[in-house]
């Protein structure tokens, strides 16, 4: 599919078969849209006429039109999408080798849109994660695995590190069984920061290989979200915590993740306060949300919504290679070395590739369904483990061939489709859409596209 746009002032072309990106004029950007459906030919009798309309020469008009056809038969434009079938995705039965691991299922935080009811996934329980259940989930992964040797562990929540001994436990469980089935396991955690002292810091450091860190921006609009426990600012001790952190980090992968909502809608002003306090590696993510409650975003929200991604573009590619330059998760796309086409194709590879286990030991498709029992897929203390193929197999079926809605938007091999989660709390149906969400990847997507090609004009400058 070719895909015109325009970002900050600029018009782009992107294909996205062959993924080949221009920048181009807007007279071409709206000669484009006018012929694309031909094949970029326009009669001679409506040339002139289409000229006029646009103050434009006749002779330019040719001469566009020329090199467009020129680049289609070469495939670079207008290429033809690949031929893929479901048994090419999957030549064997998927096999799980990725798991968020719940530690626990408490917070010493109480945001008011946590997806997780503030720690209880909405059951009114609060548990925590006991040794036994989290090394069956561990020897469960490794089983399930198969021949894979990469296995991805995150250790999740509520809040992880109100588990402590547990992590560490599980960590080095981790490190002893992972070479002797030949897995290597790589480890994450994902913490709200409020716990983090020099002695966690120094073990994360030495056993994770990422990080992720949560903040939401400025101390007003953290606050109003991410409440302590009885209503108290959260922002001054998870900030101060967090720059030690990332401090000691270093150059070791991690990131700070936000949320933003329909009450900062001017969210590119909290991805620009926390860069300028020296945390580079960010991503800031919409809510999802029912759209009863005030802090949803709505239809409405987004055109400015959209400025702020634009907005947030420029200055992002301004301060590259600059003191103040900072990395923002969803700018940073690979045209030419990115993930593989059948990759792409699958996503997440949630219920199929990924899963979640609960303090309990119940296997989720992913964290976002924990709670909602239906999609319960097993449990980690039953021997043998044997996933249930009725709550599992319309997961094997979310990819992004059999989503038709999907195949004539330009965004599609980055999303794959998009959450699982988010189409069933949107729609009902875990192969359904999420309309909104969709708006927002494709604007976050021509703004990524821009910076790539803006800075790929700069370097050729140079």
């Amino acid at each position: 599919m070719l895909h015109t746009f325009s970002v900050n002032g600029d018009y782009l072309a992107y294909d996205s078969e062959s993924q080949a990106l221009l920048l181009i004029d807007e007279l071409t950007a709206q000669l484009i849209d006018q012929t694309l459906a031909d094949g970029f030919k326009l009669p001679e009798d409506r040339l002139a006429a289409w000229a006029g309309q646009h103050g434009a020469d006749p002779a330019d008009v040719t001469e566009i039109l020329a090199e467009l056809t020129q680049l289609k038969e070469q495939d670079v434009l207008l290429a033809a999408a690949p031929k893929v079938s479901l048994e090419q995705l999957y030549p064997d039965e998927p096999r799980i080798k990725s798991m968020c691991l719940h530690l626990c299922h408490d917070c010493n935080l109480r945001c008011r849109y946590c997806f997780a009811g503030q720690g209880d996934y909405h059951t009114g329980h609060r548990s925590m994660l006991s040794v036994e259940t989290g090394k069956l989930a561990i020897d469960f992964l490794i089983a399930a695995s198969g021949p894979r040797h990469h296995l991805d562990i995150d250790f999740f929540g509520g809040e992880p590190l109100m588990n402590w001994p547990v992590v560490v436990e599980l960590t080095n469980y981790c490190e002893q069984e992972g070479p002797r089935h030949g897995k290597d396991i790589r480890l994450t955690i994902t913490t709200n920061a409020l716990l983090l002292d020099a002695e966690k810091t120094a073990f994360i450091n030495a056993h994770m290989k990422n990080v992720v860190l949560s903040i939401d921006g400025r101390p007003e609009v953290n606050d109003h979200m991410r409440p302590g426990i009885n209503g108290r600012s959260s922002y001054l001790p998870v900030m101060q915590h967090i720059k030690t952190f990332v401090a000691a980090r270093g150059t070791k992968e991690h990131y700070v993740r936000g949320t933003y909502t329909h009450f900062n809608r001017d969210f590119a002003q909290d991805a620009l306060h926390l860069a300028d306090l020296g945390l580079k590696q960010l991503s800031l993510e919409p809510v999802v949300a029912d759209p009863a409650e005030p802090y949803a975003l709505k239809e409405e929200d987004l055109p400015e919504l959209i400025q702020n991604y634009e907005d947030l573009a420029r200055v992002y590619l301004e301060r590259k290679g600059t003191p103040a330059a900072f990395n923002f998760f969803h700018f940073n796309i690979d045209l030419d070395g990115g993930p593989c086409l059948y990759k792409r194709m699958k996503g997440c590879g949630v219920g199929t590739e990924y899963c979640a286990v609960t303090p309990e030991g119940d296997i989720y498709p992913c964290h976002q369904f924990v709670g909602e029992t239906q999609f319960i897929m097993g449990n980690v203390h039953d021997q043998p483990v044997v996933l249930n193929q009725t709550v599992q197999s319309p997961f094997k079926q979310l990819m992004l061939p059999n989503k038709p809605e999907c195949q004539t938007c330009f965004a599609k091999y980055f999303c794959a489709g998009g959450c699982a989660a988010n189409a069933y709390h949107a729609s009902g149906q875990v192969n359904g859409q999420y309309k909104l969400g969709c708006e927002l990847q494709q604007k976050r997507l021509e703004c990524a596209l821009w910076v790539a090609a803006k800075q790929k004009l700069k370097d050729q400058v140079q």
